[in-house]
Formats: structure tokens, sequence, C-alpha cells
């Protein structure tokens, strides 16, 4: 008994030490994508002539609708604001050359998916950026005091990574290639008391990016502007299924999750999260 017990231990040691070496090379692989700065405009073109980047409007999204198109592809943008999709569309078409269309649409509503379709018919799709989303409340507060619209909050965190994804793998299955990647947040990776709603309906991945989404956020080592934040992620997407997007966020990552997720639940937590951290947000992004 005690040799299949000492069997047993070696063999759950050695998988441990497997899974941390796999982790190890993952984070090697960023390291020198970080510092190499590996250029992915063949890989990305390869996959197709078009991209499509819902919430092209502001923030991640706008900054992809720009980067794809430094890339070498022509942009689909969808998002609400058909004043703000026509200033992008023309200023993409005039400084980079790239084609461009746009889609108004509302991600808050489920009826919209239809109408995209046709507006996506004949088009050779090989990159798709599901980043529409929306942040009920940059300030963190009890699930009980959040807004009452939920509904909204569901249909533009995960119905539209759902839909946008099966109007769009089925051509990329056909063509046996493509590339989609589902904007999520770090928040989502982790329990986070006080942001429930938002975490769980993300989980479907960057930390703090200075966008209009986060009242822009003072930038420093962690908080990206979304131009560094694009250009750095695209670099990754050969790494694996899911990356942080950044070096930055990647090692942000590794130290938060040491932490017991007791430690996350526990109401010293909480209480800082309602002090401190409201106090830094207070003071680094422009909340009135």
């Amino acid at each position: 008994m005690g040799e299949v017990l000492e069997q047993f231990f070696i063999f759950v040691g050695l998988l441990v030490c497997l899974v941390h070496l796999v982790k190890c090379v993952r984070f090697s692989k960023c390291i020198f994508l970080h510092f190499w700065k590996v250029s992915p405009r063949s890989f990305l073109k390869s996959m197709g002539q078009w991209a499509v980047i819902t919430g092209a409007g502001d923030g991640i999204g706008k900054a992809y609708s720009f980067e794809l198109a430094r890339q070498g592809l022509n942009v689909v943008l969808i998002s609400r604001t058909p004043e703000k999709l026509q200033a992008i569309a023309t200023e993409i078409e005039w400084t980079i050359g790239s084609s461009v269309k746009i889609i108004q649409a509302d991600f808050t509503k489920d009826d919209i998916y239809e109408y995209i379709k046709e507006k996506l018919k004949d088009l050779e799709i090989g990159i798709l950026v599901n980043n529409v989303g929306m942040l009920p409340n940059l300030l963190p507060r009890h699930f009980l005091n959040m807004p009452d619209d939920i509904q909204s909050l569901i249909h533009c965190n995960i119905t539209s990574v759902v839909k946008m994804t099966q109007l769009i793998l089925e051509h990329m299955e056909s063509r046996r290639k493509g590339l989609i990647l589902n904007i999520s947040s770090g928040a989502a990776l982790f329990p986070w008391p006080l942001y429930s709603t938002y975490s769980a309906s993300k989980v479907l991945t960057p930390y703090a990016v200075s966008t209009p989404m986060t009242k822009y956020l003072n930038t420093n080592m962690i908080t990206k502007t979304a131009d560094e934040f694009v250009k750095e992620s695209l670099n990754y997407v050969t790494i694996g299924d899911e990356t942080c997007g950044c070096l930055a966020h990647e090692i942000l990552a590794s130290v938060l999750s040491l932490i017991p997720s007791w430690a996350f639940y526990s109401s010293v937590f909480q209480k800082m999260l309602l002090t401190r951290y409201m106090d830094y947000l207070k003071q680094n992004a422009n909340i009135t």
C-alpha cells in the first residue's frame, strides 16, 4: 500500500511540474514576442480579406480597426453610433487605403443579427474581433445596487459573442481558416466582489486599458492605451487559446493567481475595493 501511495504522489508531483513547465514556456514566449516585435502581418492577411470588429466606435475596437487595416486587411466596423463609424472609416480610407464597410447596430438588443448577416454577405471574413462590451459602473458597488437593466448587459457582453461567432464561424470553417479574438476582461479570471455582474458577463482577456469605458484612466506600467494594447496583443495571437494581451498584464495575472480565492471574498478585500481602490479610480479617471 505504501509503495502505491509513493508512486501516486510521484505521479502527482510530475504532473504539477509539467503544468508549471508549460506555464513557463508560455510566459517565455510572451517575453520573447514583447522584445522581438515579430510582425504578424503575413499571418493575419493569410486568414482572409476582411476583418470584422464589433464596438469599433471607441477605445480598443477603434484601435483594432486601425491596426488591422495597417496590417493589410479591409475592415467592417460595427457599432451603434454612425457618426463615429463614418469618421473612423473616412480616416482609415484616407490615411491607410483599406476598404471599409460600416454597420450600425446596437448590441444591447437581440434582434440585430439577421441585419448584420445580410450586410456581411459575400465577404471573405478572415478575422472577427468580438470586442463590444459595457461596464455598468466603473466604481465598485454591491450587486443589489446595480442598475435594473441587466438584460442589456447580457445582450452586449454575452449574446453578442455567441451570435457573431455563429454568424461568421460557418464561413471560416468552410475555408478551413480564420481567427476569432474574444476581448474579455481580467476581471473574468478571478472572483471580483463588487464587480460580480461585469466579471461574470465577460468570462467568455485585458486588464486596465485607458478607454472611454474606463473613463480614460491615467496610463502607467499596467494601464495601457488602446493603441499600445492592440499592437502588442496581435503579436500574441499564435501563442495559445487565451492570453492577457500584453506582457504587463500577463505578469499581473500570474501574481493574482497566487492569491487564494478566500482572500478575494474576504471582508477586508471588499473594504479595500470600496475605499482605497475607489479613491484610486476617482483620482486617475475622469469621473464626475
